[in-house]
């Protein structure tokens, strides 16, 4: 991802999903107000308050299989998951 301008990667934690919650990316043209705004490699990664509390340590890895290509998170902060592996519990 090239940086421009004020552009970034959000990185949320979202309620939802059969275990509570979600994550999320998005690219964002500019943070929020509130927002942790965080470097990375030359990306800048949005944080609002909310996700913060759940993303401390969290590791995301991009992963290509046999099932295809995506976001892997490997969260510290979660405590178990749902079967297909899309949502998480705290």
């Amino acid at each position: 991802m090239a940086p421009q301008g004020n552009s970034g990667l959000r990185v949320a934690v979202l309620p939802g999903g059969c275990s509570g919650f979600q994550h999320g990316l998005n690219v964002e043209e500019e943070p929020e107000a509130d927002d942790d705004i965080i470097e990375v490699d030359g990306v800048k990664v949005f944080v609002d308050p909310f996700s913060a509390q759940y993303l401390e340590g969290v590791e995301i890895d991009c992963v290509t299989s046999m099932m295809g290509q995506g976001f892997t998170f490997r969260n510290p902060s979660s405590s178990g998951g749902c079967g297909c592996g899309s949502s998480f519990t705290v």
